[in-house]
């Protein structure tokens, strides 16, 4: 009946799938949980090797990094079942019932977003933009979604159908982080596949240092510009670029990127800080992305 994939990455994911096999346990239903590891390293790996001990359950490792999506890819291959449910291996269920809810919804739908949340709890000053970022952008209630169901959507908590995955598979020329599920999203728009929203949120465990996430976020701002350049994606809808082609349109470009590369390390020192602001945050992206657009 149902396929769980969690793509791994340098994470101890055996406390999820544990609680995952409880639950589809209790609920009687056909089941399996492919974990699979993107040669990450092995600092979890043999905490997750314990994720075999489970039946039906498997931890495979990649011989080399495939990336995130492709890594779904493989993952979709290999499973059994008509239904998929992709969810993130540093993710935990909010609720004792989070695969019966997903269960209740399965015979009336194709894709479902079940949500995502973060912890109440302030975490430390490192943590902090990661974890005001994932409240005030990620964490939308089931209302707020339903307003673009298609991109207020993530795969780090769906449940769809095998056949729609195999005939739209994660683009391979994405390797690298960022926007993969912008752009798996968009190709669903374009075959206008419905995605619906309910309310089955997993808290999302694991937050990066800020450092670490402004990092991660250069990549993936690097990602979006080959993706919006390469035209392979025409729904895609993305805030940044869209502002973008008003600034090129009233030729502000240049001017915007030279007002970045002059306050670049203030913003860096409010993001890093115990107060980080979003609307700068927003203006940090923004300019690296005209900085490179415009090189």
């Amino acid at each position: 009946m149902l396929s769980i994939l969690i793509p791994v990455y340098n994470y101890n994911t055996f406390p999820l799938v544990l609680e995952l096999h409880k639950q589809c346990l209790n609920c009687g239903i056909e089941f399996e949980i492919l974990c699979q590891d993107d040669a990450s390293g092995l600092n979890w790996n043999t905490e997750n090797q314990k994720i075999n001990s489970l039946n039906n359950c498997s931890f495979f490792i990649n011989n080399s990094n495939l990336g995130r999506g492709e890594n779904i890819n493989s993952l979709v291959k290999q499973s059994k079942y008509s239904l998929l449910l992709i969810m993130d291996c540093d993710t935990f269920p909010t609720q004792n019932n989070f695969i019966q809810k997903y269960c209740e919804v399965i015979p009336n739908t194709s894709v479902v977003f079940g949500g995502i949340r973060y912890e109440k709890k302030t975490p430390r000053k490192e943590q902090l933009l990661r974890w005001v970022y994932g409240n005030k952008r990620e964490s939308l209630s089931l209302e707020s979604r339903n307003k673009n169901p298609i991109f207020n959507a993530l795969t780090s908590n769906l449940l769809i159908k095998k056949k729609i995955l195999e005939q739209n598979p994660f683009d391979l020329t994405i390797t690298k982080y960022g926007y993969e599920d912008l752009c798996f999203l968009s190709v669903l728009k374009t075959k206008s596949i419905k995605v619906s929203h309910i309310d089955n949120p997993t808290y999302h465990l694991n937050l990066e240092t800020s450092v670490i996430f402004l990092d991660k976020t250069r990549t993936a701002i690097k990602n979006l510009v080959y993706i919006i350049n390469s035209g392979k994606f025409p729904n895609i809808e993305s805030k940044i670029n869209s502002v973008y082609i008003i600034l090129k349109k009233l030729r502000l470009v240049a001017i915007t990127t030279c007002i970045f590369n002059k306050t670049e390390s203030a913003m860096i020192s409010n993001l890093l800080s115990n107060t980080p602001s979003l609307f700068l945050f927003d203006l940090y992206k923004l300019g690296y992305y005209c900085n490179i657009q415009s090189k």
